[in-house]
């Protein structure tokens, strides 16, 4: 397919020996299956991962990747990099180098990576209108006191990019841990958020992006998703 989206008519004109004005009586005919069902409009929408079905043929199998991995440091959150390892490294999945990277970590963060060849998905989980809540658990070179957490709620005023954050929630656990919930991935973010304190963030760990947490998962191993979990049912 040229586009990641296109009308059922103008994927079969492209994928296929009938023409745009041919798809009328292939439907008709009965010939086109949609994802296992009688497709039932030429505008109907497909994607590079549909499976459309003509006359027995499957003009498309692209099969979406979901995948989340557990990094840990001294990995990039690239696919290539001519110093060090990256997370594909750690990944053995025969379509891996198809996949990109959705939200990705420093260097020596550690945590949840999410890794799809699905674009629409990935810019889903990536704008800020989804308001998807991505969680940390941070370890910090200074003690904590309840005055950081009315300060996360209200947002933190960044003079470099003239932006206030998102109101983000934050748990103490100890002394010198807490759990951030925040909306937002700007550069540096929570680093830059506790450095508004000046406490110094030691240690960074991303557990959840929405409804995917790591749930367990060994540090350097990876797994895929379903399309129900990543759809949080």
């Amino acid at each position: 397919m040229t586009s990641k989206t296109s009308r059922l008519d103008r994927f079969i004109s492209q994928n296929s020996v009938y023409s745009l004005s041919d798809t009328r009586r292939l439907l008709a005919q009965q010939r086109i299956f949609v994802d296992g069902h009688l497709a039932y409009s030429i505008q109907q929408q497909v994607t590079q991962f549909t499976h459309v079905v003509l006359d027995g043929n499957c003009l498309n199998d692209s099969t979406a990747v979901y995948m989340m991995l557990n990094k840990p440091k001294g990995f990039v959150s690239a696919t290539t990099d001519p110093k060090h390892p990256t997370v594909l490294d750690l990944i053995q999945h025969p379509q891996k180098n198809e996949l990109h990277i959705v939200g990705r970590l420093d260097f020596n963060t550690t945590g949840l990576v999410l890794l799809t060849n699905d674009g629409a998905w990935s810019r889903k989980i990536s704008l800020p209108e989804t308001k998807l809540a991505k969680i940390y658990e941070v370890t910090l070179s200074k003690p904590l006191n309840d005055e950081y957490i009315e300060v996360f709620r209200k947002g933190i005023y960044f003079s470099y990019e003239n932006i206030t954050t998102q109101p983000a929630y934050l748990e103490i656990l100890s002394e010198y841990q807490a759990r951030l919930s925040l909306i937002e991935g700007k550069y540096h973010q929570v680093k830059r958020m506790f450095g508004f304190f000046q406490n110094e963030v030691l240690a960074l760990h991303r557990t959840a992006v929405g409804p995917i947490s790591l749930d367990g998962l060994t540090v350097g191993h990876s797994k895929l998703l379903t399309k129900q979990t990543i759809e949080g049912q």
